[in-house]
């Protein structure tokens, strides 16, 4: 296992613009432009100053959209045309997307232990580097766990939902997204029904939601589906049974709700799946529900949880079989204590724990010796990235890739 520290340098927190030279850039939308002539024009006039003398400008651009946030500030005093690409982080953003530049940023929602104060760290993966986004509008008293948060990495949007007032126990039908192009939050349509504790998930664009906690306290057995284009919200299929959820994946194009093992251990946990291409649900295959014993993420195509219990070893669900196989490697780093929240990109899983330690598990694969069908190995390697000290009294409470 390796350990990633953060230099001094890099040890406060990081706002995402500021004109300071002190912190990185906050993806501040300000846009740096004549009076009277617009940022197109602006470009077209200065067509004839090189981005990099010596270089073409598409292999200039394809240079500068590299550069990490932090070092905006002080570029932008290179020359009018670093000023007006760097000036803009709307339209930074817009030219590394087009581009298909996929650089992943860890959103971290997090509370503060003492004071239950919620609040967004966000870590760049590439350079490992936090910084900050501004708050979300919402209320103060709320509880952390009550909200579920789901992501559509391509379009840079975050969404959350949901939510429960701490003090009095009530539910809540709010939905918010965040652009991180824009880096500003909006009030979306609010859910047909007030919710926490709940499910969700993104299938094919769309944003699921299904079961938790009424207003009333009861467990609810409603589903419903957000169109983030459109903005609306329609009912779907009800679960057949009233359940708040534990945690939840999307697999193979369906929404898979688990409530997870319950003190005391008297009743198996329950596990409904999603289709929506039939908009049916179905109770989940025994072996799966009463393996899920953690927080998961699908890599490869498969089922992880990273396990709350097995010494918090990382396992695989055999679609197959029916059954959960401990993959190989070390266990979770001593480092990340629970509660934690899980993300992965690519083939690697995000896993914060407590104090924001993050650790990154490298998941490789090999192809079962003796075997003509695509049966594999796992196995995983971990690195831990430690977080600045002022983060000691933070919990984390979801992760997002964006």
């Amino acid at each position: 296992m390796q350990r990633v520290r953060m230099s001094s340098e890099q040890a406060p927190v990081h706002k995402l613009g500021d004109s300071q030279m002190t912190l990185s850039p906050k993806f501040r939308l300000a846009m740096i432009q004549s009076s009277v002539l617009s940022p197109s024009e602006i470009e077209f006039s200065l067509q004839g100053e090189p981005l990099i003398p010596g270089l073409p400008d598409d292999v200039a651009l394809n240079c500068l959209l590299r550069l990490p946030v932090q070092s905006h500030a002080a570029c932008r005093t290179v020359c009018k045309r670093w000023h007006l690409l760097l000036g803009n982080k709307e339209r930074f953003f817009t030219r590394r997307k087009e581009l298909g530049f996929k650089d992943p940023w860890l959103f971290v929602f997090a509370f503060h232990k003492c004071t239950g104060k919620i609040q967004w760290r966000v870590l760049d993966l590439t350079h490992f580097s936090w910084h900050t986004i501004p708050a979300m509008p919402c209320k103060d008293r709320v509880c952390p766990h009550g909200f579920r948060c789901a992501s559509i990495p391509l379009d840079g949007a975050l969404f959350v939902c949901g939510g429960m007032v701490s003090d009095v126990d009530c539910p809540l039908d709010l939905v918010l997204k965040y652009e991180m192009h824009k880096n500003r939050w909006t009030v979306m349509n609010r859910m047909i029904a007030a919710r926490s504790f709940f499910a969700s998930g993104v299938i094919d664009g769309r944003i699921y939601v299904a079961g938790g906690n009424s207003t009333d306290l009861f467990e609810l057995d409603s589903a419903e589906v957000l169109d983030p284009v459109k903005g609306n919200w329609c009912r779907i299929a009800s679960m057949g049974t009233n359940m708040a959820s534990y945690d939840a994946a999307v697999l193979d194009g369906k929404l898979l709700v688990t409530e997870g093992w319950l003190w005391p251990f008297f009743v198996s946990p329950r596990g409904q799946v999603y289709d929506p291409r039939t908009d049916r649900w179905e109770n989940m295959a025994v072996g799966l529900r009463e393996g899920w014993t953690g927080s998961s993420v699908v890599v490869y195509g498969c089922l992880f949880v990273v396990s709350e219990l097995e010494r918090m070893k990382l396992k695989v669900y055999d679609v197959d079989t029916d059954s959960w196989e401990t993959i190989d490697g070390p266990p979770l780093p001593e480092q990340i204590c629970k509660p934690f929240a899980v993300n992965a990109c690519d083939c690697k899983i995000y896993v914060v724990g407590r104090n924001l330690h993050v650790a990154v598990g490298h998941i490789s694969k090999l192809r079962q010796k003796g075997t003509c069908e695509d049966k594999w190995n796992f196995s995983v390697t971990w690195d831990v990235v430690d977080p600045p000290d002022g983060f000691s009294d933070l919990t984390p409470s979801s992760s997002q890739l964006l």
